[in-house]
């Protein structure tokens, strides 16, 4: 499984940005589907997961803000993000571990600023 992540940029508080990554190769609509951020200084964090049955998690930090979403036809998983704030500023990844143990596939990431 190949994923490639697009959206970043940099955008002022307060504004929207959405994040896309799409899969070539594997069987995406069985896979649950991962964001993940890693700010500079900082440990890589999860984001949230949509499964692929479409139950949603977020992390506490983004509830309310930031929405998954996923398009099976199109092997794309979206994550919209609005009211943004200086520390969602990060990379951003999106990650499947797959259907067997020890899978774990990356997207490149994609450089999200936020800043005035």
């Amino acid at each position: 499984v190949q994923l490639q992540a697009s959206g970043g940029g940099l955008v002022q508080p307060g504004g929207s940005l959405r994040l896309s990554c799409v899969a070539t190769g594997g069987i995406f609509h069985v896979y649950d589907m991962n964001w993940y951020r890693q700010a500079p200084g900082k440990q890589r964090e999860l984001v949230g997961t949509i499964t692929s049955n479409g139950i949603i998690n977020y992390v506490d930090s983004v509830k309310g803000r930031f929405t998954i979403s996923r398009h099976d036809g199109k092997k794309t998983v979206y994550l919209q993000m609005t009211s943004l704030k200086p520390e969602d500023t990060a990379v951003y990844y999106c990650n499947t571990k797959g259907l067997n143990v020890g899978q774990d596939f990356w997207g490149q990431g994609t450089q999200v600023t936020v800043s005035s």
